[in-house]
């Protein structure tokens, strides 16, 4: 792949699913899709929204291993970023990327006791398109 950055970017910008990864207390993988990352900082950091209460925010609290798929089903290609996530409650955090109409999944407004931030930070990849696989870093 020529340019990780812009082909993973496009697809994190486009895509409107996002697929996250945790390890759970047995340490099995677990996945979830998301909605598409609210921000991101080039393909290192991505931004997403969940409930405070939510087993994910568990599971990365205790393991903070993670990985984020996007999959472009049009296209039949893939990307992996592997990384860490962290929890965000901080109130700067959370208005950061909070949008209109969020009320709908946290009543409360942005100080939501249940509203958090996950920041997932990657550091290496794995691309998949047209039979083939390859690893990246991410810088």
């Amino acid at each position: 792949m020529r340019n990780p950055e812009q082909t993973v970017g496009n697809m994190a910008d486009k895509l409107k699913t996002a697929f996250i990864g945790s390890v759970d207390e047995q340490g099995f993988p677990n996945v979830k899709a998301m909605l598409q990352p609210r921000k991101r900082e080039g393909i290192k950091v991505f931004y997403f929204t969940t409930n405070t209460s939510s087993m994910r925010v568990r599971q990365y609290l205790s393991d903070n291993k993670a990985c984020v798929y996007f999959c472009d089903n049009r296209f039949f290609r893939g990307a992996m970023l592997r990384g860490t996530m962290e929890v965000l409650t901080d109130a700067q955090s959370k208005e950061m990327i909070w949008r209109d109409g969020d009320t709908e999944y946290y009543p409360e407004g942005v100080t939501d006791p249940d509203y958090c931030m996950l920041k997932f930070t990657a550091i290496s990849g794995r691309f998949y398109s047209n039979y083939h696989s390859e690893e990246f870093s991410v810088d």
